[in-house]
């Protein structure tokens, strides 16, 4: 079995990294975890300023309001979350910095960890300022929508790089495997995508003043359903093709989760949709979406080499 091993180099240690202690290759993983974690967070606390209408409990940007950077009492509860969900940025953001520095600092240097810490910490300071505009627009769905979707990706771009970061040899897979992961990953960004759209068109728009992206929520419901269905067809093959074939265990442990989840999601996505669409069920759904794309990624980073 051949291995790949990632290029390693080496580089004298300037005065400012010497304050940074150098970590482990554990506890860079261990920043990854967290950078998953509070991403995570922020997809649900984003979810629950929607849902509770709170989208505009700060009227403006990056300040609450026109005089204080905090909410009055007058803003009442939408202000309390809102600004609770702008605190927590904060949160996403030094833990982004964290990775980034425990990333930098680690030997020897490996410079494939080192751009997607880099791309994930830049999509931090983009998320803040699409939410930005986001209020300063009155939230116009196109651009919550956006500011949604910046999570999943700084999600994709932690759980590849604490993937990239074994020291095990990548097992040889076969090409059917390596086929339906990867089109696992696209199945489940488009139904996430076509589910941003599905919420724009839907009644949860974060302000009872906000507009609505124009879309049909009956037919854009069922294209989202139609999606999703195709992504358990496609997550259901991989399980049986893991399980046939010569195959690492820990990819099709995440195989069978993957699965797990998506069935989970559809159950809340179902239920949610015959009543009436109860905000808390719609916070579970955006809950799972986020863990789909975390266990996509991980499913897509274990697919291993091309069997010889």
């Amino acid at each position: 079995m051949t291995v790949e091993t990632p290029p390693q180099e080496t580089e004298p240690v300037g005065r400012f990294w010497r304050l940074v202690p150098e970590p482990s290759l554990d506890a860079v993983r261990r920043w990854g975890w967290a950078s998953v974690i509070v991403n995570i967070g922020i997809v649900v606390t984003g979810g629950l300023v929607r849902l509770t209408g709170s989208g505009l409990g700060c009227p403006t940007w990056p300040s609450c309001t026109d005089e204080s950077y905090v909410p009055h009492p007058e803003l009442g509860m939408h202000g309390a979350i809102e600004f609770g969900n702008r605190m927590l940025g904060f949160v996403v953001a030094i833990v982004a910095i964290g990775t980034w520095l425990a990333v930098m600092r680690y030997r020897p240097i490996r410079r494939d960890l080192r751009r997607l810490a880099t791309a994930a910490a830049l999509g931090v300071p983009l998320q803040a300022v699409i939410g930005g505009v986001s209020v300063l627009t009155g939230l116009n769905p196109w651009i919550v929508s956006a500011h949604f979707l910046v999570s999943p990706i700084i999600i994709t771009l932690t759980v590849s790089m604490m993937r990239r970061s074994r020291t095990s040899p990548y097992p040889h897979t076969p090409p059917v495997v390596r086929a339906l992961a990867t089109a696992s990953v696209v199945a489940v960004w488009l139904a996430v995508a076509v589910g941003t759209l599905v919420t724009g068109a839907g009644p949860h728009s974060g302000d009872p003043d906000t507009g609505r992206n124009g879309f049909d929520e009956e037919l854009i419901s069922q294209l989202h359903a139609d999606v999703v269905f195709g992504l358990l067809g496609i997550t259901i093959a991989l399980v049986i093709a893991t399980r046939v074939t010569a195959t690492s265990r820990t990819l099709r442990k995440l195989a069978a989760w993957l699965l797990a989840a998506e069935l989970l999601q559809g159950v809340v996505g179902f239920t949610q949709y015959f009543t009436n669409l109860p905000w808390v069920l719609v916070l579970i759904h955006m809950f799972f979406a986020a863990l789909l794309i975390a266990l996509v990624t991980a499913v897509y980073g274990e697919r291993g080499t091309p069997a010889t």
